[in-house]
């Protein structure tokens, strides 16, 4: 039985924090057609009506932890966040939308003026500022549009701006995506709540796209680091829109330890209702990242049992939701049973008998087998054809290996999918 539910809610739900967003103008400070004005030291600020700054802050200082990209090539905040994580605390978020602030000769200082821009307007230590930014990669931050946009939001913060702060780091997403569940710990109510954005080059390992997180829970910087690594490894690493993992990618949590619970510094009974919360909510923001996939039309959710073990199982759903071959027959209500059966064989999962694979399809229209033993079946085309023309479908394979099991998160492939990527950054 679940030890939680989900609220209505977000970033600033939890005791102690407010959050909003502005748009300060580094979109379109960004855009190409300025792009010569602003490495010729010409700032212009040129507001395009999107929120492209946000900041989250809580009123003390926080238990905090963060994960970020496995990427070789990262964003410059990443390093900068790393060393203010250090000592386990945390108190403020700042992040922008619009450049990534990677690749850039200057971006170490740039993210560091960030923290101290947030820092300063916020009347707080500097090294308790997590950074963070998503956007166009290889292109200057200008920093004038953010000091600006932080003199307005230290102004603005409150408990009703986390919604606007979950648009100001959207940059093609097309739906926001916040989240807040509340779950009991000690007798005593603790809620968890988020913002995350995603869209493109999503292809998670580590924890997210863009995330942060806050709680009320008492709970050490160690063991939220614990329960980070854990709820994103069967969550947001089993997300794939397009392959590409990002430079960004950064899942951050505060805990401001309002709800007055027992600090849990241990992997004990709270510490694993909290850890099933955390868990729950962010396999339903993995799902909002895929279903939001540039140029998605469907949610795939690939569901795998009979595995050897829980990491082959993981293997072969994230194969399959990241075919190309897959993800086209899925935009094109396919049921072409050998572009999985091809990806779980070249999956490098441990498979010992492929002549025993079953492949279902199942939607809101039903469900169909399509393959069994390995083996392509005789089916209703008809019926296939409308189970996949819904707009959430289940991929389901079952193996005859073991008691492993997981599932995967992505999307369709189309054609929009080239278009948005094809003229990125104009």
């Amino acid at each position: 039985m679940n030890n939680f539910k989900f609220i209505d809610g977000g970033v600033t739900t939890p005791q102690g924090f407010t959050a909003n967003g502005v748009c300060a103008g580094v979109k379109a400070a960004t855009s190409a057609a300025i792009t010569k004005a602003i490495k010729a030291n010409e700032s212009p600020v040129i507001p395009n009506g999107k929120r492209d700054l946000a900041l989250i802050a809580c009123d003390k200082p926080c238990a905090a932890a963060a994960i970020f990209t496995k990427n070789l090539v990262k964003s410059d905040t990443i390093y900068v966040t790393r060393e203010h994580l250090q000592n386990g605390t945390a108190q403020a978020v700042i992040v922008n939308s619009g450049n990534a602030n990677a690749c850039n000769p200057d971006g170490y200082e740039k993210a560091s003026a960030m923290a101290k821009l947030a820092a300063d307007a916020l009347d707080i230590d500097e090294n308790d500022v997590i950074v963070a930014s998503t956007g166009v990669i290889g292109q200057p931050l200008p920093l004038s549009p953010i000091e600006s946009g932080v003199n307005a939001l230290k102004d603005i913060l409150s408990k009703d701006g986390g919604t606007n702060a979950a648009e100001a780091i959207m940059t093609t997403d097309t739906v926001k995506k916040e989240w807040a569940v509340e779950v009991e710990i000690g007798g005593k109510t603790v809620t968890i709540g988020g913002i995350a954005k995603g869209s493109g080059m999503i292809h998670i390992n580590m924890g997210t796209t863009l995330s942060f997180v806050t709680t009320d829970a008492a709970i050490s910087a160690e063991m939220l680091r614990e329960a980070l690594i854990s709820a994103a490894d069967v969550s947001y690493n089993m997300v794939s829109v397009d392959g590409d993992t990002s430079t960004n990618d950064t899942l951050a949590i505060l805990a401001s330890g309002y709800a007055g619970n027992a600090e849990i510094t241990e992997k004990n009974a709270d510490y694993f209702t909290f850890l099933e919360a955390l868990t729950a909510a962010f396999k339903e923001v993995a799902k909002k990242l895929a279903r939001d996939g540039e140029g998605a039309t469907k949610l795939l959710i690939c569901k795998v049992s009979g595995a050897f073990d829980e990491q082959a199982a993981k293997t072969v759903s994230k194969s399959v939701i990241c075919s190309s071959l897959v993800k086209a027959a899925m935009f094109g209500a396919d049921a072409n049973c050998g572009r999985i059966l091809c990806a779980i064989g070249y999956s490098g999962a441990r498979v010992d008998d492929v002549r025993k694979i079953d492949v279902s399809y199942k939607s809101a229209a039903g469900e169909i087998l399509v393959c069994q033993n390995g083996c392509g079946l005789a089916f209703d085309e008809e019926k296939a054809e409308k189970i996949l023309l819904e707009n959430e479908i289940e991929i389901i394979i079952t193996l005859a290996d073991g008691d492993g099991s997981a599932e995967a998160y992505g999307c369709d492939l189309t054609y929009d999918y080239v278009k948005i990527n094809g003229d990125y950054r104009t």
